[in-house]
């Protein structure tokens, strides 16, 4: 997630307790496992009979039926057009994913989740009316390079296209030294917001704490000058 999409995060009711998941591939398997896991209401459905019947034999959505999501008049009947928030999981059906984004849409939808393969994709999306979207296997691929290149760098929030907050393992370079003895403001550009300490961080650390080799820490800067870290 970038600043892009703050303005549809910040528009989720935070009362909202229901989902509906249309597409019950494995991306729509796993957003429905996740939501009912945290104890969140969700309605899956599929036009496929026995994906929507390995989802309730899965007990990983309170509901589930069968329909044809292009189906305007299959998705008033079944409630769909209720719901606050409805993840459209077709990503690999291009005209199907589109048609469907576009009912829901039409039928009153407040916040509309979908799922594209590809850049065009992603831009009829949002031209029908989808509120977010999201590449899984792109950004999957990509996690999977930077951390192949950058295996120090154990986990990352980028905030816009130049900058991120990257958590790191402590370069070998920095053991033993203080936090105000590394300078890491001055000398890489960087602002240092969080240390390790026995399995748990340490918000804005003392100056005078130092760095153990194989902990982390966590800071928040432009890629250039995370790059210029010795990791």
């Amino acid at each position: 997630m970038n600043l892009s999409s703050l303005g549809f995060f910040r528009s989720l009711r935070k009362d909202n307790h229901q989902f509906a998941v249309i597409g019950l591939g494995r991306f729509g398997r796993a957003v429905c496992s996740t939501l009912h896991r945290l104890g969140y209401e969700v309605l899956a459905t599929d036009i496929d009979e026995k994906n929507v019947n390995q989802v309730m034999s899965e007990h990983i959505a309170a509901h589930a039926v069968q329909l044809d999501s292009t189906d305007s008049v299959a998705l008033k009947e079944a409630g769909i057009y209720e719901f606050d928030t409805v993840i459209v999981a077709i990503g690999n059906y291009i005209q199907e994913s589109i048609i469907t984004t576009l009912n829901l849409k039409e039928g009153g939808v407040p916040h509309i989740v979908a799922k594209a393969s590809s850049g065009v994709h992603c831009k009829l999306l949002h031209r029908v009316g989808a509120d977010h979207v999201v590449f899984p296997e792109y950004e999957a691929g990509c996690e999977l390079a930077r951390s192949l290149t950058k295996p120090a760098i154990l986990d990352r929030f980028d905030l816009d296209p130049d900058n991120s907050i990257v958590e790191v393992i402590v370069p070998d370079e920095f053991h033993g030294k203080t936090i105000g003895d590394l300078q890491i403001r001055n000398r890489y550009g960087l602002n240092l917001l969080a240390v390790s300490q026995d399995g748990k961080f340490e918000i804005n650390p003392d100056p005078r704490k130092r760095l153990e080799k194989g902990s982390a820490m966590v800071v928040i800067g432009c890629n250039r000058d995370i790059n210029r870290l010795p990791i």
